[in-house]
């Protein structure tokens, strides 16, 4: 990880969508799909065939992109359609992961960590 937040701090995730914007690889495992095609009410396999491609490693599948790049399931505004049960790459960024420069784009903020549970609470009441 590029830059972990300081020791007692977290990220806050303000939802702009900039990282669902970015283009790339979002790997989902064999839970992430189970409970992704569950809560859009399709078949497992419906849900692979549909909405997932082989990664270029050829290790495991990923979500299907638009075709600028952007996440299939990120909606205007920046609503994504599974957030409920989105993959564990999409809530650990950047907490979790991420990468140089990330910062320039991404508009979550800095706050103390005993705090981030109503914090996110409070941010989710908004929308």
């Amino acid at each position: 990880m590029d830059t972990p937040p300081p020791l007692g701090k977290k990220w806050l995730c303000q939802r702009c969508g900039n990282c669902c914007r970015w283009p790339g690889v979002v790997r989902v495992n064999s839970q992430e799909t189970d409970e992704i095609a569950a809560f859009l009410g399709i078949s497992v396999e419906k849900f692979i065939e549909d909405f997932t491609e082989i990664t270029p490693d050829r290790r495991g599948l990923t979500l299907i992109s638009k075709n600028d790049g952007s996440c299939f399931f990120l909606t205007e505004p920046n609503i994504c359609q599974i957030n409920e049960v989105k993959p564990t790459q999409c809530s650990g960024f950047p907490n979790t992961w991420n990468f140089p420069g990330w910062e320039k784009s991404c508009e979550a903020i800095l706050i103390d960590e005993k705090d981030f549970d109503q914090a996110v609470q409070k941010r989710d009441e908004k929308t």
